[in-house]
């Protein structure tokens, strides 16, 4: 622009008459907003779970005593593709928990497995032959395939790493399959056979003893469940003497101790006394420190070793997927294992893999609110994303599915309120001093666990591949 005044001075630029916006700011008080934080999530598992009260610290789960030997999914060491199973792994037979002996036994045993190794759709074990090894699935997926009504092929279970069987078929002689394993991808698996099992069993009194009384745990009466029987007579008429007995429990139940979740925050005296407005810094401080201590303990809810939901899982309640990816079977599978599950929880990738599935089949999960939220449901049960559930480097993920609440039987959160200092339910800030330098510090701390009141409460479908 040029200065009319001035038509031939060049292009001279005018001077501005007014005070510039770029100006005013400099003595301008700005709108701002509060600290924002990236990383804060819905944290629907802290939001779902019921809480209980535990005031001791410890809260005990009493059940009815079982006499179904535990047991769990084995891990195996490989030197290229040589596979074994360490000695101590096969403590987590259900023919070997609780014994006692020299662990030799468990070395001898470990050094006489064999490896083979079956190709996608070769048979690993035939229903009908005779059950003359204890099967480790070392890697891999299988199907367990029984006959129908009539004579139709049924899928009874998918085997994948860590699985095992047979343990119990070598101790009862002349026992045969009553089922087939077939690989459904390559499987590397580990076979012990009953010949060898039983000499070692001769050599040492002390595995003799062990497997006799595990025979008498399996004679014993028991419920569909695994529990200690309680007689009782129906359908009865007449005087007939009656049956009497009475409901046992487990001697030693589970005790959850509460963990904590805990930081220091540290804040100088300098910036809380002379820059305090408009927003007060020690409060901001304090908020976004128990944002990131909730995101902490709704991650240890999850993946803690001791109480977390995907380590507590029963084995019998953990289910790989049919095919791979999350498909509306495997859902329906999770859901047939339980009664009033109240919402599956998956990382969000998760939920998108399983979206692809249904559309790929033509069906539109409906859609649900929780809370407030529209949220993706199956069967009525809705789908809640929560990024703590981990995603493997072979992008694999779990999804999780449970009952809550004491009244049934399900799975609760364990806190403690009522703390010194309480800020909110079951959060403590505690002053801890001012230092030399001026540094003012507060103790920040949360207390928590969760139970899973009986086995069948909390399901895992494991394994489940992202996809591209």
């Amino acid at each position: 622009m040029t200065n009319p005044n001035n038509p031939g001075g060049g292009g001279m630029e005018l001077q501005p008459t007014s005070l510039s916006t770029a100006g005013a700011r400099q003595l301008a008080t700005t709108t701002k907003s509060l600290p924002q934080m990236q990383g804060i999530t819905p944290r629907w598992l802290l939001r779902m779970l019921p809480w209980v009260q535990v005031s001791g610290g410890v809260y005990r789960v009493n059940r009815r005593l079982s006499y179904a030997a535990g047991d769990d999914r084995l891990n195996f060491s490989n030197i290229g593709a040589k596979v074994e199973v360490p000695p101590q792994e096969l403590a987590k037979l259900p023919l070997l928990r609780g014994f006692e002996g020299d662990d030799s036994v468990f070395r001898a045993l470990a050094t006489r497995f064999v490896q083979k190794e079956f190709k996608a759709g070769d048979t690993i074990v035939a229903a009908g032959t005779p059950a003359e090894h204890v099967v480790l699935m070392a890697h891999g997926k299988a199907k367990k395939l029984g006959q129908g009504k009539y004579g139709d092929e049924l899928t009874l279970d998918v085997l994948g790493d860590g699985d095992h069987f047979g343990d119990q078929a070598v101790v009862e002689s002349n026992d045969r399959w009553a089922f087939t394993v077939k690989a459904t991808t390559p499987c590397t698996v580990l076979m012990l056979p009953q010949q060898v099992f039983e000499d070692l069993i001769k050599q040492s009194s002390a595995l003799q003893a062990h497997v006799e009384s595990f025979k008498e745990r399996l004679k014993k009466p028991q419920d569909k469940m695994g529990q200690a029987a309680i007689p009782m007579a129906a359908g009865h008429s007449g005087e007939p003497t009656l049956f009497g007995g009475f409901v046992d429990y487990e001697l030693a139940p589970r005790e959850y101790e509460l963990s904590i979740a805990q930081t220091i925050l540290r804040v100088h005296t300098r910036v809380a006394d002379l820059y305090n407005g408009p927003m007060n810094q020690t409060e901001q401080q304090l908020r976004l420190t128990i944002e990131a201590l909730k995101e902490q303990q709704e991650y240890e809810l999850i993946n803690n070793r001791d109480f977390g939901l995907l380590h507590n899982a029963d084995l019998k309640q953990r289910l790989h997927t049919r095919s791979g990816p999350p498909t509306p079977d495997d859902l329906d599978e999770l859901l047939s294992r339980r009664r009033k599950s109240r919402f599956f929880l998956a990382h969000p990738r998760t939920i998108a893999a399983f979206g692809r599935e249904c559309t790929r089949r033509g069906l539109y999960p409906a859609v649900v609110e929780v809370q407030g939220s529209k949220v993706m449901s199956w069967r009525g049960v809705p789908i809640l994303p929560c990024d703590k559930i981990p995603i493997t480097e072979q992008r694999t993920s779990s999804i999780i599915v449970m009952r809550t609440g004491e009244a049934d039987q399900g799975v609760i959160g364990l806190h403690r309120t009522g703390l010194q200092d309480e800020v909110e339910p079951g959060v403590s800030v505690r002053f801890t001093g001012i230092n030399e330098k001026a540094i003012s510090s507060y103790l920040v701390s949360t207390y928590f666990s969760a139970a899973l009141l009986v086995p069948d409460a909390l399901g895992v479908l494991e394994n489940v591949e992202l996809g591209v």
